[in-house]
């Protein structure tokens, strides 16, 4: 979206469906014209933040920062590691079954070689994977206090003060004009929160 004034007072933030990428699956839904008041974001968004970094929430903001990190990829990772390994495993006891019920095991070698080789791989990967990028409890309040007086910045309205506090939040937001809603993120280093909610 790019921000436009009109009529030298309100700013509205602007998306045309001309300047999407032809064949882009958001076309289907997406109107003409969206017209997003800047007003309408602004006011909900600094009040969420101001009760977020308010002293007497500052605890309950921690915790849901620290709580709501996104390892997702190490996990899945982990996840898909260990699941080789017990699936290798499986398959090494199956051929050891068929050997006690006679096969015999010169016919076997090379799938017990394959089955093996992948449990070790598996077993090597979860071993040499890289301790979680995850951020502590202390370095949150630390974050935090990085970031100064924010009740006081978001009470002054000094753009480029809010325009950097943004900038260290690394504040995102998502418009979805058919629903009126408005996805908005907050990522501090490698943590986030997410609140979605009506303009």
């Amino acid at each position: 979206m790019q921000g436009a004034t009109i009529r030298k007072v309100d700013t509205y933030y602007r998306c045309l469906a001309r300047t999407l990428a032809p064949g882009s699956v958001v076309l289907a839904d997406h109107p003409r014209t969206v017209n997003l008041r800047e007003e309408e974001v602004l006011d909900p968004l600094n009040g969420w933040l101001s009760q977020l970094f308010e002293p007497k929430s500052r605890d309950r903001t921690v915790a849901a920062l620290v709580g709501s990190q996104d390892d997702t990829n190490g996990g899945l990772n982990a996840a898909a590691a260990k699941k080789r390994v017990a699936d290798a495993e499986t398959r090494l006891r199956r051929l050891q079954d068929a050997i006690a019920a006679g096969v015999d095991p010169a016919a076997l070698v090379e799938a017990i070689n394959e089955a093996q080789a992948q449990r070790a791989a598996a077993r090597a990967e979860m071993e040499g994977m890289p301790a979680p990028n995850v951020i502590t409890a202390a370095e949150v309040y630390a974050r935090i206090d990085s970031l100064g007086d924010v009740g006081k910045a978001l009470k002054e309205r000094n753009p480029a003060n809010l325009e950097r506090l943004y900038r260290d939040l690394r504040l995102e937001m998502s418009y979805h004009p058919g629903a009126r809603t408005v996805d908005v993120k907050v990522s501090p280093r490698v943590v986030s929160e997410c609140v979605r909610g009506g303009t």
